[in-house]
């Protein structure tokens, strides 16, 4: 069966600080026989390289378009939804998801023209709690409890079989989408937590404790909502206004 090649493009597997190369060909690979070809990568330890194109077993065009990126934040710019791939439970307070039901969100996320991203971690560590942080949910992988690791291309062969079998469903309409404006895209939402933590300092909300932990918790709840561009813009204009008045008072206390 043939899919649109405009729906697969929406998809990308952006893989973090993959240490061995061969896993970044391998990851090709994996995506390649499900149809996928948008590849990420973010701080690769080396790329590219012979050993990934070996892996890779003829899938050198996803070698070839794969953007490399310095920082998940340039990873992500553009996807309006992102999943987090991890083997453990971890301290970021995120909605954990089957790769099956992660599937189904991103197909009908796909469907209203967003673009979905699937962020897989380092071959040792996964992803730092910083990095789940970026993304809307967290997909687990239910493997036995005393032996969870998988191969990161192996990961990334579920996801993406997870992801075909979706696609290949009985065709549905398309769900309305949720906003009349452009769903805010992972730069839009990094300039914004900038902004709202600026504010924060600038009305001396944490009165000198640690700003983490309410980050953490205010970056979940916003994730959560899934602006469009017009709600950042009305929340941008909310916090302009109240680092103004913090301005203000702070110059009246001076006088």
């Amino acid at each position: 069966m043939t899919l649109s090649p405009d729906l697969l493009n929406r998809f990308r597997f952006v893989l973090v600080r993959t240490s061995h190369p061969g896993n970044i060909g391998s990851a090709a690979r994996a995506m390649r026989t499900m149809g996928f070809e948008r590849m990420d990568l973010v701080a690769p330890h080396r790329f590219p390289d012979r050993e990934a194109s070996a892996l890779a077993a003829g899938a050198d065009e996803v070698l070839a378009r794969a953007g490399v990126h310095e920082h998940l934040v340039e990873g992500l710019a553009g996807s309006n939804l992102a999943f987090g791939l991890s083997a453990r439970r971890r301290g970021v307070n995120l909605p954990e998801l089957t790769p099956r039901e992660a599937a189904m969100q991103a197909l009908a996320a796909a469907e209203r023209g967003e673009q979905v991203a699937l962020v897989f971690g380092n071959e040792r560590t996964g992803l730092e709690n910083e990095e789940l942080a970026r993304c809307h949910a967290m997909v687990r992988i239910p493997s036995v409890d005393d032996f969870s690791s998988l191969n990161l291309s192996q990961a990334v062969q579920v996801m993406a079989y997870e992801l075909r079998i979706a696609l290949l469903g009985e065709s549905v309409p398309a769900p309305p989408p949720l906003h009349d404006e452009p769903p805010a895209d992972a730069a839009q939402m990094e300039r914004f937590f900038e902004h709202l933590a600026q504010m924060l300092d600038d009305i001396d909300f944490h009165k000198g404790r640690a700003p983490t932990t309410i980050m953490l918790r205010l970056r979940k709840l916003f994730q959560r909502a899934q602006m469009d561009e017009r709600e950042l813009r009305m929340l941008h204009g909310i916090f302009a206004d109240a680092q103004r008045m913090a301005r203000l008072a702070g110059e009246k206390e001076k006088k």
